[in-house]
């Protein structure tokens, strides 16, 4: 994101020009109208993502039921076998064999017998162990077609949640755009920077999220390697995490960050900057995860970008893309984190060793 090199060369040779000019008007009802564009925008988008979503999990649903109705017909018969087998040993049916193999007279009687007796009960044994399987596969086959079932109904109570949210949203914007002073020039406005965040705007933020992603993945070496960064105090660390150290270390790894900055505040990490046209402000915090493996995960709060706020959806999208999280284990592998904070510039982290 926010590169050196001519904003017309940022998006795909098949994508629509970008705006000749980004210098968007100061007011407020503009720039209100421009962040609700953006969210509808948005919402638009994710609300055709749930709808494939929806489509791959009718499909699964309809599949795993199929395939339910085609085990149960097949356990069918198994399971009257399995229930005779049962019923006989309960019901003593099988003691006349014992009592045949016990009172025989000859030791070839015995050894016939005995073969007998033996396959009889390796063959019930193989029926009943062939049922179980099939049974648990079954139950696992009915689970997994609950659980689609149930993710299907909250994937459609969000989609319509997210159809109401626009509709409403798309309701103010013209109400906007009518009241505005010159709602042609403002239609145009909206309508060219709708095509400026989709074919190049979210490509570019997308782009910066992922060189934070591959540079928080080597920041552990980077920490091995750092003096009085990592201080022992008896069975416990302390990581202290200076602002420009971590600036530093981002400008090394990757040029697009030279116009950026971290901020460690009170609780709340920021990071900023801008190139040319183009601005991003990212603000966001750490929480300790325990599972599936212990770190600090970020989570984003705020993402401003050329000015505007982008909505929700948008920053839950990039959170679970793009990986921003620190894992203490990769700088000593039994090291965890327990607690994290933030504030004057440094990030502190503190570490338990885990046996």
């Amino acid at each position: 994101m926010l590169p050196s090199q001519p904003l017309s060369q940022l998006s795909a040779t098949s994508a629509p020009p970008a705006p000749s000019s980004l210098n968007l008007p100061d007011n407020e009802e503009t720039r209100k109208l421009l962040e609700q564009t953006l969210s509808s925008a948005e919402i638009e988008r994710e609300i055709s993502r749930i709808t494939a979503d929806q489509q791959a999990l009718e499909q699964k649903t309809a599949q795993l039921s199929k395939q339910a109705q085609e085990k149960e017909a097949a356990i069918a018969d198994k399971q009257e076998r399995a229930g005779a087998i049962v019923r006989s040993y309960y019901m003593g049916d099988r003691d006349g064999l014992l009592a045949a193999f016990l009172s025989a007279r000859s030791i070839s009687r015995v050894i016939s017998l005995f073969d007998y007796y033996e396959m009889i009960i390796g063959r019930d044994q193989d029926i009943l162990s062939d049922y179980k399987k099939q049974y648990k596969d079954l139950q696992a086959t009915l689970t997994a077609a609950q659980r689609t079932s149930k993710e299907l109904a909250e994937l459609r109570q969000v989609l319509e949640e997210q159809k109401v949210r626009v509709a409403a949203l798309n309701k103010e914007i013209e109400g906007g755009v009518t009241s505005s002073s010159d709602p042609a020039s403002m239609t145009a406005l909206l309508n060219e920077f709708t095509l400026y965040w989709e074919n190049i705007g979210i490509h570019e933020v997308k782009t910066y999220f992922k060189a934070l992603s591959a540079a928080m993945n080597k920041l552990p070496q980077y920490l091995q390697n750092k003096d009085g960064v990592l201080e022992r105090k008896g069975m416990t660390y302390e990581l202290k995490l200076k602002e420009e150290d971590l600036n530093e270390f981002l400008k090394d790894q990757n040029k697009l960050f030279e116009g950026f900055a971290f901020e460690f505040n009170e609780g709340t990490i920021t990071a900023s900057g801008t190139s040319g046209q183009l601005s991003l402000s990212l603000t966001g915090h750490y929480t300790i995860q325990e599972e599936p493996v212990n770190g600090l995960m970020f989570h984003v709060d705020h993402v401003v970008f050329n000015g505007l706020e982008l909505p929700d959806t948008t920053r839950q999208t990039l959170e679970d893309e793009f990986d921003l999280g620190f894992y203490p284990g990769k700088i000593i592998s039994l090291l965890r984190a327990t607690e994290v904070d933030s504030k004057d510039g440094v990030l502190y982290v503190l570490l338990s060793l885990s046996f």
